[in-house]
């Protein structure tokens, strides 16, 4: 048959079912091949379960009941383990796991309400609170341990009965809840054992060392048995936040802030490593919330006004650093210190700004002050971009309180470091001062005001020559474009770009003259419209420059035809060659101090009154030119009565012993400092162009709208004024337009506007 089998593999196979007698089916498998021979295989039923002896079950639970006591009362169990797991599986599988399960709760139940009396034997109060914490732990750790070695020895039990049952708990399950239901819900031990939890808990907040360990195992254990919700945590939240609550109060008043906010930082940082030590993780919201709400959220403003100014003037950055990390943990903290940082930066501000004794240190105050705020912002607060705003908005609001000087004061600050002999810092550190003088000004509203200052110290600097570098003064008209347009400039770039030209022009001119002269002259022509408007004043020149400047006169009226000549002495300058004891040296001054010195070629020794009428030089000019000669540094003139001002009667004569280490004397240039008639005329020629351009605004809108309500009008003009303007002004130009008859009132609704074509 195997031949024939090899030589055709293919079979089909049929299944021939039998019942026997006890209800089993046995199955035959019939193989055919091709020669049509047969055999059965044949698949018996098992043997009948042979039946347990009569007391086995008694037996076996007696053995299994030993062990189990001998495993609660540590001692030796007396039979082998495997054996016991076999015993456990032979009565599972006779059906006894119902009664087994039963067997095994009732003496686990028995074993832990025995336990119970260990808490009670002792009074409470001859058992601290330690000690009853170590009793317990040691309890629910033979408890645990028991529990698991049971559970190995009843582990098919539970996971065959147990685990088909889903109403029945676990092994493990039920030693826990027998643990829970008989010793810690007691309300005596509960009640002890939080307390003495609560009260390690304080010792550790108090400074003192406790058993970590212990304190793990015990709020364990109260997780596991899912009572440490309502037993531990609500209590010890309510203990939290009563101890935090009085040392918040108490601290506020013993600390300063500093202080304060770094213990809050240190609070923090022990109640997050408590959690992680031995609390539940589930305690740490509510637990940080709390310690937050105690010790900041309720001392918020307290805070900020004992501490924050104290902290910004001494630029404390470690501590800003934390009192913004802090209350960056608290709601509305942030808001809270943006609205003090924004109060405080305009206080400051407003300090420097209106405070008149402060004038001089003005901007440098202010450019000091910004660099110190952006560091805070930037280092301390994270680069929030509220506080960052709220600073920018602090600054615009505190530096237009004074209206127009800030601006003045920029305008001169930018003039002293675009100054030739301005060593104070290279070109690079020059560039970074006028970036930061940049960020001023932009918070400036009078623009307008800047503009005339600056415009007239430029004219200054080229003309007296004392101009740093004409790439310095560029770099500035650039900065100035592009932050205010190219019309703000546009008049600035041509005293730059044609004034060295003519300068150069006319030395050349003079320098060719066919009449040789001494006196080497240099002519500035200022275009009017491009250079500020000077008044002219009337002195008494030598007959020399007189000469001179009608021989110049006569060349450039030949050259230019139409044009008109007016000569500025007050920015004329001189280099004089003088004679002392120590030999000779060269005077660098203005054309005023250059007219009162030649006087003493003449003679020596004159009176103010003689001087003023020899030079025509104004009095108040020629007091401060006397002063500068007299009364400085380089005393080139001697005045009688010594004195550091100079009054009527004083009289003057060459001091021929002066002496200097430098061949070249520059003495104080009283034309680069601006007098109080100059600053005067300037102010009042920029509020007369705000003028113009309030009745040039109306006439625009006017003519564009036709007819318009009065408060359309001034809205439409605060729209377009780059300045600030009141209303008050704006009602006086749109009168002074109606009676010019640019416009006219309806005459029904006496608020409304027509223009006038």
């Amino acid at each position: 048959m195997a031949e024939d089998t090899r030589q055709d593999k293919r079979a089909s196979f049929s299944a021939i079912t039998e019942h026997n007698t006890n209800g089993m089916a046995r199955t035959s498998a019939v193989a055919s091949g091709k020669t049509g021979a047969s055999k059965k295989l044949v698949i018996k039923n098992f043997k009948d379960r042979p039946k347990l002896a009569e007391n086995y079950t008694e037996d076996t639970w007696l053995k299994l009941r030993d062990a189990v006591g001998a495993i609660q009362n540590s001692t030796s169990i007396k039979y082998n383990l495997e054996e016991l797991y076999q015993a456990v599986e032979n009565l599972c599988s006779y059906k006894v796991s119902p009664t087994l399960y039963k067997q095994l709760r009732q003496v686990c139940e028995d074993h832990v309400q025995a336990q119970i009396h260990q808490f009670r034997e002792y009074p409470l109060c001859s058992l601290d609170n330690l000690s009853f914490l170590k009793r317990m732990n040691r309890c629910w750790q033979d408890h645990c341990r028991q529990t698991i070695m049971i559970r190995s020895i009843f582990l098919f039990l539970d996971r065959t009965y147990v685990l088909q049952n889903s109403l029945l708990p676990s092994i493990w399950d039920t030693g826990l809840e027998l643990f829970r239901s008989h010793i810690v819900s007691d309300s005596a031990v509960q009640k002890r054992t939080v307390d003495g939890i609560l009260e390690q808990i304080e010792l550790e907040r108090n400074g003192e060392t406790v058993d970590r360990s212990l304190l793990r195992s015990l709020l364990g254990m109260l997780s596991d048995l899912q009572v440490y919700k309502d037993s531990f945590e609500e209590r010890f939240l309510i203990e939290t936040n009563r101890l935090y609550a009085a040392e918040g109060q108490r601290l506020m008043q013993e600390r300063d802030v500093p202080e304060y906010l770094h213990h809050v930082a240190r609070r923090l940082d022990e109640e997050n490593d408590r959690i992680v030590s031995y609390l539940d993780q589930s305690t740490q919201k509510p637990l940080i919330s709390c310690v937050e709400k105690q010790l900041l959220g309720e001392h918020m403003t307290a805070i900020l006004q004992k501490g924050l100014s104290t902290l910004l003037d001494e630029n404390r950055v470690t501590e800003l650093a934390v009192l913004y990390q802090l209350f960056s943990k608290v709601k509305g903290g942030l808001s809270t210190l943006l609205q003090f940082w924004r109060d405080y930066i305009k206080s400051f501000g407003g300090e420097i700004v209106c405070t008149p004794e402060k004038d001089k240190d003005m901007v440098q105050e202010l450019l000091d002050f910004k660099d110190k705020m952006d560091n805070v912002a930037q280092s301390c607060f994270a680069r929030n971009e509220g506080f960052i705003n709220a600073m920018k908005e602090a600054f615009e609001a505190f530096i237009n309180k004074r209206p127009n000087k800030p601006a003045e004061f920029i305008a001169k600050y930018v003039d002293s470091k675009l100054r030739a002999g301005n060593k104070e810092a290279t070109e690079e550190e020059l560039e970074r001062i006028l970036d930061k003088i940049m960020i001023i000004f932009r918070f400036i509203h009078g623009k307008d005001v800047f503009e005339a200052f600056y415009k007239k110290d430029l004219a200054k600097r080229l003309l007296v020559g004392k101009s740093a570098s004409v790439d310095a003064e560029k770099s500035m008209l650039s900065k100035l474009k592009h932050e205010c347009g190219a019309a703000f400039t546009s008049k600035h770039h041509d005293p730059i770009q044609t004034g060295t030209c003519n300068i150069y022009k006319h030395i050349n001119y003079m320098q060719n003259q066919s009449e040789p002269s001494n006196i080497e002259l240099t002519v500035n022509i200022l275009t009017m419209g491009y250079w500020p408007s000077y008044t002219p004043m009337e002195v008494h020149l030598p007959p020399e420059m007189v000469k001179l400047q009608e021989v110049f006169k006569l060349f450039y009226l030949g050259k230019h035809s139409g044009r008109k000549l007016q000569w500025q002495p007050t920015l004329g300058h001189a280099v004089l060659k003088a004679e002392f004891k120590e030999g000779k040296k060269e005077l660098q001054v203005s054309l005023f101090q250059t007219l009162v010195l030649l006087m003493f070629n003449e003679g020596e020794e004159f009176s103010i009154e003689e001087i003023r009428t020899a030079t025509g030089i104004e009095e108040g000019e020629l007091r401060r030119t006397l002063q500068s000669l007299a009364c400085g540094k380089a005393r080139v003139l001697n005045k009688n009565p010594r004195g550091k001002d100079v009054e009527d009667g004083d009289r003057f004569n060459f001091n021929n012993d002066f002496k200097h280490k430098l061949f070249r004397i520059k003495i104080n240039q009283i034309q680069m400092k601006e007098t109080v008639e100059e600053q005067v005329s300037t102010t009042e020629r920029v509020f007369q162009d705000r003028q113009y351009q309030i009745d040039a605004a109306v006439v625009r809108i006017m003519k564009m709208r036709k007819t318009l309500s009065h408060n359309l009008l001034v809205s439409e003009l605060y729209n377009q004024l780059k300045f600030p303007v009141k209303p008050g002004d704006l009602k006086k130009r749109i009168e002074s337009l109606i009676d010019r008859d640019y416009m006219e009132r309806d005459k029904e609704t006496p608020n409304q506007y027509h223009y006038v074509a």
